[in-house]
């Protein structure tokens, strides 16, 4: 950090009237973590003099090497607008360090960078461009969520139908007020869920602008007396929240390599091997763009998630879709990532192994232009298209056997990651369900 983006930061502290800054940072499973500090304490804060206990945060340190250093980026720096003017809150995303003043292997936002890095050395830049989806739900007389959707709406609808109007336009705007470029928001296909759609950009800085934008989304929902939530699938019988990521890899003067006006379909080589890189690591992957249980009730047919492991320009029934602009916009879109991700820990992954797909120039199959939901088995087998892991536990035990994956976490995030993900299996397999008390309650 040098000393005039720390003068910057200053200033704007001084300039806004901030009396209290946010250092925030996520743990394994991105949930996001801060701590409050008064503005007297923020130059202390970019010197990395503040310290915290990490023994406390899911995946991160034993107790007996749990001190840790929270080091500010100053281009994170944000006002919190929902706070009142006078006496304003700021937000800084921090990298976490040893007290030996290293990157701790198991912050997932450091573990991004050392992938981007990865990149760099090879002459690329990944871009990305997510797409978040969310349900905004009642709360009963007690303020708890219920299950019952703020709305009847469908996609594209607009209000009176669309109930969450309001509610999505007081989110653009606060995301706005913080420096966000947005390109769309509307109503999803399902009753009561929604998308906001922000800037394509350098993959580190949409992993920050994914986690603001979470917080944001939940923060005004509660403003509005509605819960907002990026559960994958909250509600059986409809669509659930996916998190499709475009992604594209630049050169470092800021080239888009995935186009290449001299092949049939505009697609570079490059592209092809990204494709190809990604459809090889594919079901080990899942295990982190899909993390949860839940995760994998929404991986099913019949509901515009991805099931299949194959690509298209056509159709988006496969894993992955090629939009069909092209020029600078020439872009890949994996479409299986949920919003319950890290996600850090998700760029990393997908980006390791587009990047092995280019190293060794791994050619993807052919392109699947029919609808892989209308197929049969033995039409998929003769195709040679896998299906992604149909639960939590297989697509952990899928994420064991890929050595490129397991090294894209790191042995640190690797090891907590798994471990907290099979205890969140084996309190699943634990649980009496509700579907089970209506399927065998009377039955047996």
């Amino acid at each position: 950090m040098t000393e005039a983006k720390k003068m910057e930061v200053l200033e704007k502290v001084k300039t806004h009237g901030v009396r209290f800054v946010r250092l925030q940072f996520t743990d394994v499973n991105g949930v996001l973590k801060n701590v409050a500090i008064p503005a007297s304490q923020v130059e202390k804060a970019l010197e990395g003099d503040l310290m915290f206990d990490g023994s406390s945060i899911e995946g991160f340190a034993r107790i007996e090497e749990s001190d840790m250093y929270l080091i500010p980026d100053p281009d994170t720096f944000a006002i919190m607008p929902w706070r009142p003017s006078s006496g304003a809150v700021a937000r800084m995303i921090c990298d976490v360090y040893t007290p030996a003043k290293e990157p701790f292997i198991g912050d997932p936002r450091s573990n991004l960078k050392r992938i981007i890095k990865q990149a760099e050395e090879m002459g690329f830049i990944m871009n990305a461009g997510p797409e978040c989806e969310f349900f905004l739900f009642n709360l009963n007389e007690e303020g708890v969520p219920v299950i019952h959707t703020h709305d009847e709406a469908g996609y594209f609808d607009l209000a009176p139908v669309d109930l969450g109007e309001d509610a999505r336009r007081d989110m653009v705007c606060t995301l706005e007020d913080m420096g966000f470029e947005i390109e769309a928001s509307h109503h999803e296909v399902a009753p009561g869920q929604h998308e906001i759609d922000f800037k394509y950009g350098p993959a580190l800085r949409v992993a920050d602008d994914i986690v603001t934008f979470k917080l944001v989304v939940r923060t005004i929902a509660q403003r509005h007396g509605l819960h907002a939530t990026f559960m994958p699938k909250p509600i059986v019988g409809i669509n659930g929240s996916g998190m499709h990521t475009h992604q594209s890899l630049a050169s470092l003067d800021g080239t888009n390599l995935f186009y290449d006006p001299h092949t049939p379909d505009q697609l570079s080589q490059i592209a092809r091997w990204y494709m190809g890189g990604i459809i090889k690591h594919a079901r080990a992957l899942t295990a982190v763009t899909n993390p949860t249980v839940n995760s994998y009730k929404r991986l099913v047919p019949g509901y515009e998630a991805p099931v299949y492991v194959a690509w298209s320009e056509q159709n988006r029934s496969c894993l992955i879709r090629v939009p069909a602009k092209r020029g600078a916009s020439t872009r890949i879109e994996v479409r299986h990532p949920d919003p319950s991700c890290n996600p850090y820990l998700a760029m990393a992954v997908m980006l390791a192994a587009g990047l092995d797909g280019v190293k060794n120039q791994i050619e993807p199959p052919a392109p699947v232009n029919s609808n892989i939901y209308h197929m049969t088995q033995e039409e998929r087998d003769r195709l040679g298209i896998p299906s992604l892991p149909g639960s939590l536990a297989e697509a952990l035990q899928c994420l064991e056997e890929d050595q490129l994956i397991k090294d894209a976490l790191g042995p640190h995030i690797y090891k907590k990651f798994t471990e907290v993900k099979w205890a969140e299996w084996e309190r699943y397999c634990r649980e009496v369900h509700p579907w089970e008390i209506k399927e065998y309650l009377r039955k047996f």
